[in-house]
């Protein structure tokens, strides 16, 4: 399905270099399919050329943008601004695919001349490695003829589910951001690694491990998360030790209100957006 289409992605930030290195990875798509753009980091669009093969573009030097979809990869802060630069560029025919965090297919659907197809997706970075875990919603005018494209795109680089718009949100404050939260917890576990005298290799080497293989017990097990730790502890043994110090500090407490800001963050991203341009 992905052969017969191109893509033009507006912003050359992590997100759109993850998916960009995602495709190239798994060959599903070939470099000359996709062409890149960003505002004005001329030397991050040579870097991308490089690397994977794909070519730039600048938006004032273009009439017209000649790709199936189009993939929106810039900061939510400048979604207005990027729309309106692009707007008489497109036809209805093109997809338009979003990856900002808060900003709705309506808010979209309604700062463009016309009414394309747009679809809200929200991938995380590990789609440089193909495996990120995207959502996608539909926007008003898309077709699941649209959806099947978008979906196969996101396929190509992971796991792919489609919900229900007003669940986006928290999906940003979880999938979106959660590779985030996961490294920040092996950077505490290297921290540790090192105080207790490894080495940093033999720590990284650990440390991955455990998290792979923990995701794999998750994958392939009904128990619940709290069951699969507790059957790990023993009285009196060293993860109880572990977890007295955690609850001592409401751990699991503060983390869960730490997604939960950033699931009101992408609420906020949505709601201070600028008025849609008429």
């Amino acid at each position: 399905m992905l052969t017969n289409q191109t893509f033009a992605f507006i912003g050359a930030g992590a997100m759109a270099e993850a998916i960009i290195g995602g495709l190239i990875r798994k060959e599903l798509v070939k470099p000359d399919q996709i062409s890149v753009t960003n505002h004005s980091d001329k030397d991050k669009l040579l870097r991308l050329e490089k690397e994977y093969g794909i070519q730039s573009f600048q938006l004032k030097d273009t009439n017209t943008i000649e790709a199936s979809v189009i993939i929106l990869a810039m900061k939510p802060r400048h979604a207005e601004d990027a729309i309106q630069s692009i707007r008489h560029k497109l036809s209805n025919e093109q997809i338009i695919v979003s990856v900002m965090a808060g900003i709705s297919t309506m808010y979209m659907e309604n700062l463009f001349a016309i009414h394309p197809p747009v679809i809200r997706a929200m991938p995380n970075t590990s789609a440089k490695v193909g495996a990120s875990a995207t959502a996608i919603s539909l926007g008003s005018y898309a077709s699941s003829t649209d959806a099947k494209i978008v979906a196969a795109l996101f396929r190509s680089i992971g796991t792919v589910t489609e919900l229900a718009e007003e669940k986006m949100d928290a999906v940003t404050g979880i999938a979106g951001s959660g590779p985030a939260y996961l490294y920040y917890m092996v950077e505490a576990m290297e921290n540790a690694g090192r105080q207790a005298g490894l080495h940093e290799d033999e720590a990284k080497e650990l440390i991955i491990q455990t998290f792979f293989g923990a995701a794999l017990r998750l994958q392939h097990t009904e128990k619940t998360s709290k069951e699969l730790y507790k059957e790990i502890m023993s009285p009196a043994g060293t993860t109880e030790a572990a977890f007295e110090v955690l609850e001592q500090h409401h751990v699991q407490e503060h983390f869960t209100a730490s997604i939960m800001r950033a699931i009101e963050r992408s609420k906020e991203l949505g709601n201070s957006a600028a008025t849609p341009f008429k």
